[in-house]
């Protein structure tokens, strides 16, 4: 074996096809990098400037994926990789292929309908698929949830688009139901008074309009008072938890009974 000939086709190999995978390595780290840092910075300033955060964090997205796709072909071509071979696999497997991204597809044309649509945005707080969450991303093909315990859903947007859709985000005001039930020997006028004092001391509970506190219903074993109020979207559960709480608390001190299911055992002797 020629050893000088081997180690000269290895050095001529470094100096050429090498330094070349070299280069193409470092202009891959690099544009990578600068279309990432680009593009986010596009995205910020658009924001910033009261662009649309749903859309133009999704077109961010679609536009650094074609960017680096677009960044790996030029590289190819840079180190002169011939591609009639890849191009005849892709060829050959395009049915398979085809069927695999089947569902991709028509995810992606979900996430599309949702774009243009608009039924929800970033941020805004949706319940949909049998899952509920803030929207955190929306993608080509899924959109993605954070929920109020920290968990991270990824929707498929093909069901999305073609499924029901609650938005609580939508609107700035919500209203809060509450069904408080007393026994048949309470006074229900005192308990509606009750409650209506507990809602119109309440800072963050609407005056206008105004609370609606009436008896619904004589019920198998209670009177049942129907609660109405209206509040700020974001302040939802604050008013439903202290208006419990405080009801409850005012109840026990008018001596008003919060009927319970009982059980009577009766025993008969022989």
């Amino acid at each position: 074996m020629d050893w000088n000939a081997f180690f000269n086709s290895i050095a001529n190999w470094a100096l050429n096809t090498g330094l070349k995978i070299v280069v193409a390595l470092i202009a891959l780290v690099i544009s990578f990098r600068i279309i990432t840092v680009v593009t986010r910075r596009i995205e910020k300033k658009s924001v910033e400037k009261k662009a649309d955060k749903t859309i133009m964090k999704t077109l961010m997205y679609v536009l650094r994926i074609a960017l680096k796709i677009a960044v790996v072909l030029c590289l190819v071509a840079y180190l002169g990789i011939d591609t009639s071979g890849i191009t005849a696999l892709i060829t050959s497997f395009g049915v398979c292929i085809g069927l695999a991204v089947n569902g991709a597809v028509s995810n992606m044309a979900g996430g599309v309908m949702i774009i243009l649509t608009r039924p929800f945005k970033i941020d805004d707080y949706i319940e949909a698929q049998g899952h509920s969450g803030t929207v955190v991303d929306i993608h080509l093909t899924n959109t993605k949830l954070l929920t109020p315990d920290n968990k991270v859903i990824y929707i498929p947007n093909g069901a999305l688009a073609n499924g029901d859709i609650v938005n609580y985000s939508e609107k700035d005001t919500r209203r809060v139901d509450f069904m408080f039930s007393i026994g048949y020997g309470d006074d229900f006028e005192k308990a509606k008074q009750i409650v209506s004092d507990v809602c119109d001391n309440h800072e963050l509970i609407f005056k206008d309009p105004a609370p609606f506190v009436r008896v619904k219903e004589h019920g198998a074993s209670s009177i049942n008072i129907v609660t109405r109020v209206w509040t700020k979207s974001s302040d939802y559960w604050t008013v439903y938890f202290d208006v419990m709480e405080k009801v409850k608390t005012e109840f026990d001190k008018a001596g008003i009974e919060i009927p319970f299911n009982q059980l009577d055992v009766h025993v008969k002797k022989d």
